[in-house]
């Protein structure tokens, strides 16, 4: 059937009917399915009929079933029958158009280009005229070209310009029936935008630029200049750049390119100085980001004139830095050079006056008006004012109006040989070794003098040495001191010559002491420790000023004073006081008075002279060994808060004004508090 029709009649019949009263019936898509009503059939004839329009793009074909049956029985009177009912096409739909017409093109394209493809649908049969769809253009036909049967547009010339019209508007018309004039059509328009290149450079508004700027100003913006450019805007086809390409070989200026509207800024970013340029002639060029194309244009260039206007200024040094060499030791009142200053304006030092403002050592005198720099005080090279033999000296020139200006003086002070080498360490220790193995020493020396006033150093015994003792070198500034002999553990002097590369050098003592080690240390100077005359006498003297004290009106007991004033020596004092069977009464009195308190002083120190000669007879009749006895010791820990500490003879009292513990001693010590407290 055709599509869009109705009232088609068809005849269904069946051989059966030649036998028996038969009836039909029709089931199926188009009848009793969706879409239903669609088919009928008389019952009586078996007549099939169409009722309405059928779109084949809807449903191009039904297939149902044809029955036959008995009219008495209604038993089937045959197999059932499959029709299928083909629904023809009707060209009934016009071409329509599927996705963007919006392409993109750029200006000066070659012809031929491809701009871009229009696409169209027709819903009708496929493989028929019915969707058979030609293209073609019906405006802009001078510039652009359609593939009738693709759809494929083209540029016809390679004269489209951005910057004359940016975009092109086209319609298309689209006709099936392969474009025959009885086919149906649309038509749409479709819009070429044409993409910009870089044809065209950056051009000034103006032929040249002035701008005047005072000498010592300070950095900063100091021009602007405006340019004009045809290209897209905020593309890299637009986007300028400057460049200063004469003028600015000293680096005074800078450019930059204002973002927002590309204009070209010029900076200043060193002083201009009016004495020594007046003007400057500025060559300023303006480009793209992007290289030019598509043209035979070139990157434009205009002069800049920049006028230095002129400002009073201070004295200025005839060079910001000047060097001078001295040699250290050099004498007072030396001329070592002249530092002047003159006007730049005037270009003349009168009246001008010099004065130092820093000179760290005080080593240089400047005359005010001369400029000279002379020696003032002795130069060391050794000194730590001198750094990698370099010492700086900051002066100031100052005019008649009271301008200043500032130089530096470097002076490079060059060695001499004025140190002799010297021996760090002279007190030198030598572990006796078992067996009768010679033992070594190191000795270094050292030269605050530079090369060649310094090392290698040469070392040699000197003249009065006793053989006991040979230098074996180890490097440039040491050697090992060694023993040529077996030697007894004791002191020993070595008189040893250490002289420079020059020969500049003298004879040095060292001394040595042989003795018996441990980890590295002579037991004596490990262990003991010793209390010279003076300080035992200081601390008698302390004891008998404190004694004076213990009159009866003052109310201090004996005890009490002994222990502040003298912490761990009270203890050997009281000790001997109360083991001495010779010693007795003025503790037993109440009260201390003069003549008994002078009585008592005497005691004390013959017992405590009597002591101090008994422990240095003992110490020097034994082995050194006996030196670690002398020492104080640590015991076992007492207890949280235990006020007993240390019973060490020479202990070390860590907490002498804490003497609450005196009120909580035991029984045995309250006769001994009794006897020395006042009543």
């Amino acid at each position: 059937i055709l599509q869009n029709r109705n009232g088609h009649t068809r005849l269904v019949a069946s051989d059966s009917s030649a036998a028996y009263n038969v009836y039909y019936t029709l089931s199926g898509p188009g009848v009793t399915e969706d879409p239903v009503g669609v088919f009928s059939v008389v019952k009586e004839t078996g007549m099939l009929k169409v009722h309405r329009a059928v779109d084949r793009e809807v449903t191009p074909q039904f297939i149902f079933q044809a029955r036959v049956f008995d009219r008495y029985t209604n038993q089937e009177t045959d197999l059932p029958l499959p029709i299928t009912v083909n629904v023809e096409d009707v060209n009934d739909n016009a071409p329509t158009f599927t996705g963007q017409l919006q392409f993109t093109v750029l200006e000066q394209s070659k012809t031929g280009t491809v701009v871009g493809k229009v696409n169209a649908i027709d819903k009708d049969e496929p493989g028929t005229d019915h969707t058979k769809i030609r293209y073609s253009l019906l405006s802009g036909t001078n510039l652009f070209y359609i593939n009738p049967e693709t759809g494929v547009i083209s540029t016809k010339t390679d004269t489209l310009d951005r910057e004359v019209n940016d975009k092109h508007f086209v319609t298309v018309d689209i006709r099936d029936m392969n474009g025959a004039l009885n086919g149906l059509s649309n038509t749409a328009t479709a819009t070429i935008v044409v993409g910009d290149i870089n044809d065209n450079p950056p051009t000034f508004k103006k032929t040249s630029y002035n701008v005047s700027v005072m000498e010592n100003q300070e950095k900063g913006l100091i021009l602007r200049i405006p340019i004009e450019d045809k290209d897209l805007i905020n593309t890299p086809n637009w986007n300028s750049e400057f460049i200063i390409t004469k003028g600015n070989e000293n680096g005074n200026f800078r450019m930059e390119r204002d973002p927002k509207t590309n204009e070209g800024l010029i900076y200043l970013t060193k002083p201009l100085d009016y004495e020594k340029t007046k003007n400057l002639k500025l060559d300023v060029m303006a480009r793209n980001q992007a290289e030019l194309s598509g043209t035979n244009a070139k990157w434009v260039s205009i002069p800049v004139d920049v006028t230095v206007g002129d400002v009073d200024e201070g004295p200025e040094f005839t060079a910001p830095i000047v060097r001078f060499t001295v040699q250290e030791n050099t004498p007072n009142d030396t001329l070592i050079g002249t530092y002047t200053a003159v006007d730049p304006e005037t270009k003349s030092s009168a009246g001008i006056k010099y004065y130092k403002v820093s000179d760290p050592a005080s080593w240089i005198n400047v005359d005010e008006s001369t400029g000279q720099l002379k020696i003032a005080n002795t130069i060391d090279r050794e000194s730590h004012f001198v750094v990698d033999g370099v010492y700086n000296v900051t002066m100031k020139a100052v005019d008649a109006s009271r301008k200043t200006g500032t130089g530096t003086v470097i002076i490079q002070v060059e060695d001499m040989n004025d140190h002799v080498p010297d021996i760090l360490s002279k007190d030198l220790v030598l572990c006796e070794k078992d067996g009768g193995e010679m033992g070594s020493v190191l000795v270094v020396a050292e030269d605050k003098d530079q090369a060649p006033f310094s090392a290698p150093f040469s070392f040699k015994l000197g003249e009065k040495h006793d053989d006991n003792w040979a230098v074996k070198p180890l490097n440039s500034t040491a050697v090992m001191l060694a023993q040529t002999k077996e030697l007894p553990t004791g002191l020993y002097t070595v008189p040893l010559m250490v002289v420079d590369l020059q020969g500049f050098g003298s004879t040095q003592t060292v001394t040595v002491r042989i003795c018996r080690c441990r980890n590295g240390a002579c037991l004596a100077q490990q262990n003991s420790t010793s209390l010279g005359v003076w300080g035992i006498l200081a601390m008698l003297l302390g004891l008998a000023l404190l004694l004076l004290l213990c009159e009866s009106p003052l109310g201090y007991s004996f005890i009490h004073i002994i222990y502040v004033a003298l912490t761990g020596w009270c203890q050997i004092l009281v000790c001997s006081l109360w083991t001495n069977n010779n010693m007795h009464s003025p503790l037993s009195t109440s009260y201390f008075t003069l003549s008994a308190t002078m009585s008592l002083l005497s005691r004390i120190m013959f017992t405590w002279s009597t002591f101090s000669l008994q422990k240095l007879a003992y110490l020097g009749t034994e082995e050194e060994g006996r030196y670690a006895d002398d020492i104080i010791h640590a015991y076992g820990f007492e207890g949280v808060g235990s006020s007993a500490g240390s019973v060490g003879c020479c202990s070390d009292q860590v907490n002498q004004e804490d003497l609450d513990f005196l009120n909580t001693l035991g029984p045995k010590f309250k006769v001994l508090a009794e006897v020395c407290t006042n009543k």
